[in-house]
């Protein structure tokens, strides 16, 4: 995490009344350079090497604290395990029907535009996400 990315987050965290605590910067550390879409407690076991006296709590405590601080989103798929993404950028999911990988899809490579499309009369549409399955290009060989 380069300088100007932890001053971000040090802002995001002051705005939101919480310390940046070793184990939040490790969380946000270890989420930030993660392949793919991490569990809670794949992200335990990751950290539990580097801190071995952290506690599946703290790394809970830790994501639901960085969560509702607008750092980290909850990504929840088939297998209803929240997943961790620290990509905050417009951006939607792929999941490969043969591997299970689940990939991160830029907005601008959506071809449709479901700007103007809502769930009915008095409706406001803050944020919408799109999840694509099919398979990837490694499993589509």
């Amino acid at each position: 995490m380069n300088h100007e990315e932890r001053a971000r987050v040090e802002t995001k965290l002051r705005e939101a009344e919480l310390k940046l605590t070793p184990q939040r910067f490790a969380v946000l550390e270890y989420l930030s350079r993660a392949e793919g879409h991490p569990t809670a407690e794949q992200i335990y076991a990751a950290l539990n090497r580097r801190f071995p006296r952290a506690s599946r709590a703290t790394v809970y405590n830790t994501l639901n604290a960085l969560r509702d601080a607008g750092l980290v989103h909850e990504v929840y798929m088939d297998d209803a395990v929240a997943r961790y993404d620290a990509n905050l950028s417009a951006h939607h999911h792929f999941i490969c029907r043969a591997c299970g990988r689940l990939e991160d899809v830029a907005a601008e490579h959506l071809r449709a535009s479901l700007s103007d499309v809502t769930p009915g009369a008095g409706y406001a549409v803050e944020s919408y996400e799109v999840v694509m399955r099919g398979l990837c290009s490694s499993c589509n060989r």
